[in-house]
């Protein structure tokens, strides 16, 4: 009987079991890369398109290949009295500068913004007075008291990315954790183990995302400074250029500004990952 029963639940066949896989939100991990290159592709094939039919003259809308022979043209000869090198190269410095020294001052200060009472009450109306004013608001001011050197674009840029990464250094604090805290603590932790162990660690991707927007912000006041005061960089670049109607020039400028910007923008996005691969993963 027990040999039968044994032979009966053999013969029995097995469940079906499927493994299913739970659905994510949002974007998710799928890459967007080839959307992205078909958009580009389709901006491209638009604008050859509206100036092969004339719809807008020449003159203000060059073709694809009018503006790769003055890329071309840039790069071997230069213009305005500088090479390409020489104009990209004093934007960077510029913009490298000021986020060096925005970066050094804004995140202790955002970080003791969060920390203290007395710190966010001394340094919240300052930074919420300046921070909503357009930067080229107070760049003649920067130009009366420094002049029209680099101190003056410097000071400008770090002014206007100061603001963002200080915000985001105390939004960073205010995400701790509190059982971390309390956790570390209970641990016997000092006040400078608590802020090095868990409050940096946790503030970290606020803060990285607070320097990217402040780089976005810096480049948007960089080429707008070059624009008024500067004999070398891309702002002066694209203004030279405009002044004799050179549109064709005017896109190489817009382009290098924007090839610029993404590497910056990529170069934060690898640093973030390396830094705080934990980002999104709570």
């Amino acid at each position: 009987m027990t040999d039968l029963a044994s032979k009966a639940a053999l013969d029995v066949p097995a469940p079906d079991i499927r493994v299913v896989k739970m659905r994510g939100f949002g974007v998710g991990e799928r890459s967007t890369v080839p959307i992205s290159l078909a958009a580009a592709a389709i901006i491209l094939l638009a604008w050859w398109a509206a100036s092969e039919a004339r719809i807008v003259p020449h003159l203000f809308l060059p073709t694809p290949k009018e503006v790769f022979n003055a890329a071309i043209s840039f790069y071997q000869d230069g213009y305005a009295n500088a090479t390409m090198w020489e104009h990209v190269s004093a934007s960077l410095f510029r913009i490298l500068t000021a986020a060096a020294i925005a970066i050094a001052l804004g995140v202790p200060v955002g970080l003791a913004m969060g920390l203290s009472r007395w710190a966010k009450g001394v340094f919240d109306t300052p930074i919420e007075f300046y921070w909503p004013l357009p930067p080229l608001a107070y760049l003649p001011l920067m130009i009366i008291w420094l002049g029209i050197g680099e101190a003056s674009k410097i000071t400008l840029l770090t002014m206007a990315m100061f603001a963002p990464i200080a915000i985001a250094a105390q939004a960073g604090v205010r995400s701790v954790s509190l059982e971390r805290v309390n956790a570390a603590l209970s641990l016997g932790a000092t006040r400078f183990q608590l802020l090095r162990e868990v409050v940096l660690p946790s503030a970290l991707p606020e803060i990285l995302t607070g320097a990217r927007i402040a780089i976005g912000v810096g480049w948007s006041t960089l080429v707008a400074a070059e624009l008024i005061a500067a004999t070398q960089g891309i702002g002066h670049f694209v203004m030279s250029a405009s002044q004799f109607l050179a549109t064709d020039y005017v896109f190489v400028g817009i382009g290098v500004i924007a090839l610029c910007a993404f590497a910056f923008s990529f170069a934060m996005r690898l640093l973030e990952r390396r830094l705080a691969p934990w980002k999104g993963q709570s």
